[in-house]
């Protein structure tokens, strides 16, 4: 099972001109939601400072994209001094939950903000304090009354819950590398989980000892997320193209977004941390693979 590339990627390019300084160098990793018919992303950022920055674009179909000339989101904590990284979105009812990953000399740390709009952001601050980690990303409904969030500590996919989005505790490994496999090294969530009748779907990337970055699909139990119910051997992506085998880091497909429409899923991804590309395949195509692919 692999996904298809659109063919007109990449989607989104850097725009080394005055007025966009802030996102000259690299556009890549964004958060992707799909409301009120449009599509809406907030993607990561980098002019010649390299400082992460979140911009904002909208789009009807998911390809053409229209973008803010400033960023919407941008460093103002010292714990964000080096920027704001790899947003994941969430809608939790009618709110917007953003997942973001804040860089300084402190380290990586696992933050969230809230937003009514996707443009105006209320930071509800570090989420996992004293410890590096990222690739965190919530649920989209709670789990036997409390949230629920996958997190990386290095170098596994980890669970935790949370009364009150801030507090989180009973951490469980999820899933671990793969010994001499495409993801042996380190792995990390993609974007939100996606309910099924059969489980909760993820995307998910894998690096190997050549630090390739691959994406994976995985099922997971719906009343115990941290249960895999089936996670198939092969990848559903791989750089393949120029634009995902050299960048910025070289050798990239990373996600943190996924958006079902109809039986479309839309996975935007970061190739080579420099420019946005999107594929796609057939949801329901996908679930059944997974299917056949259980673990137990």
């Amino acid at each position: 099972m692999r996904l298809q590339r659109y063919e007109k990627n990449p989607i989104l390019l850097p725009l080394p001109q005055p007025l966009h300084e802030w996102e000259a160098l690299n556009v890549f990793n964004a958060a992707v939601v799909h409301h009120n018919g449009l599509f809406h992303m907030l993607y990561r950022a980098q002019g010649l400072d390299y400082v992460s920055r979140l911009g904002y674009a909208v789009s009807a179909d998911g390809y053409q994209w229209s973008r803010l000339d400033k960023p919407v989101f941008e460093p103002a904590e010292p714990w964000e001094s080096y920027g704001v990284e790899d947003p994941r979105i969430t809608r939790i009812e009618d709110t917007f939950y953003m997942c973001y990953t804040a860089y300084s000399e402190m380290g990586v740390r696992a933050c969230i903000a809230r937003s009514q709009n996707l443009i105006t952001w209320e930071r509800l601050g570090v989420v996992l304090p004293g410890e590096d980690n990222k690739d965190h990303v919530l649920f989209p409904e709670k789990i036997n009354g409390r949230y629920a969030m996958f997190h990386r500590r290095y170098p596994d996919i980890w669970l935790a819950y949370s009364d009150d989005l801030v507090h989180w505790t009973d951490h469980t490994i999820v899933m671990r590398p793969r010994y001499k496999a495409w993801d042996e090294l380190k792995i990390g969530a993609g974007g939100p989980p996606i309910r099924t009748p059969h489980g909760w779907l993820i995307l998910y990337h894998g690096v190997d000892e050549q630090h390739v970055y691959r994406l994976g699909a995985a099922l997971l139990d719906l009343e115990d997320p941290a249960f895999v119910i089936s996670r198939p051997d092969e990848p559903i992506l791989e750089p393949e193209e120029r634009w995902e085998r050299k960048g910025d880091v070289p050798n990239v497909v990373f996600t943190c977004a996924n958006v079902v429409l109809d039986d479309t899923l839309y996975v935007f991804y970061g190739g080579a941390d420099r420019v946005m590309a999107v594929a796609t395949c057939s949801f329901s195509a996908l679930l059944d693979f997974l299917l056949k692919h259980r673990e137990r």
